[in-house]
């Protein structure tokens, strides 16, 4: 099954370090947190990546074409033309396909973009700078139960985002703003997509989260994977700060394989 990484944004409440780069190549213990989302899935089997690319998408194709040389021991001779000897190989079983989708595309945009790389299946979806411990098996099986065209994780959260309705079905009614009341649950991203999602896609302008979303909602057609466990987003230097500690005190809860 294909994964989708929304990886094209400018990452501009992390401007610190996204000036420079793309957010999801923003590092955590010395690698990419694109790396650990793909890390993720790999754990549970899912190692078949598609990554919209945009700002800066350069950088992320040349990181996964040298990532050997990112990630082993090397010996260059210089004395026999230049040649590279790679020393314990680092290897993964993943294929990576990176798509340039536009530098100002929105995220129903980039979706769209991807459209003849999915091979009309169902595919996994998430952004390019969220972290979790959801277990993916569940969660596809799920979706499958449930029969609908989107199925989103939902997961608590104390920051400023939009508010998920849900009702007794675990059918996601309307999205809203968050209000002072609610000890209420966001998206997390970590999403399950039929094909039929593409007919709700436009083009370049089309926003996932507003009409695509609050439509397929009102037609009762989303549902709502609810995660007690650990998720973070990296919107902030802050953020970014406090899954580093976690990672380097080997606290880092989303770290799920060996």
């Amino acid at each position: 099954m294909k994964v989708v990484i929304l990886a094209g944004g400018y990452g501009t409440r992390i401007s610190e370090e996204s000036h420079l780069k793309p957010k999801p190549m923003i590092e955590i213990g010395g690698k990419p947190i694109l790396w650990h989302i793909m890390k993720e899935y790999s754990a549970w089997g899912f190692n078949d990546f598609i990554i919209c690319a945009g700002y800066k998408q350069n950088i992320i194709k040349e990181w996964f074409a040298n990532y050997y040389l990112h990630n082993s021991d090397v010996t260059f001779n210089f004395r026999n033309g230049g040649d590279m000897t790679v020393h314990n190989n680092v290897s993964e079983p993943w294929e990576v396909t990176i798509v340039d989708t536009g530098l100002d595309t929105m995220t129903g945009g980039r979706i769209k973009r991807i459209c003849q790389y999915t091979a009309g299946e169902t595919f996994m979806m998430t952004y390019g700078d969220g972290l979790c411990d959801v277990n993916m098996k569940e969660l596809l099986s799920f979706h499958k139960a449930g029969g609908k065209i989107i199925t989103l994780t939902s997961v608590y959260s104390g920051q400023k985002f939009g508010v998920l309705d849900i009702d007794d079905d675990a059918n996601i009614v309307s999205f809203r703003e968050k209000q002072h009341a609610d000890g209420a649950r966001i998206n997390g991203g970590y999403m399950v997509l039929e094909p039929d999602i593409f007919k709700f896609l436009e083009d370049d302008s089309t926003i996932f989260e507003q009409w695509p979303l609050e439509n397929l909602a009102r037609q009762k057609q989303v549902k709502a994977y609810q995660h007690n466990g650990f998720w973070q987003c990296m919107d902030t230097l802050r953020d970014r700060e406090k899954l580093e500690s976690l990672w380097e005190n080997g606290n880092a809860p989303w770290k799920v394989w060996n």
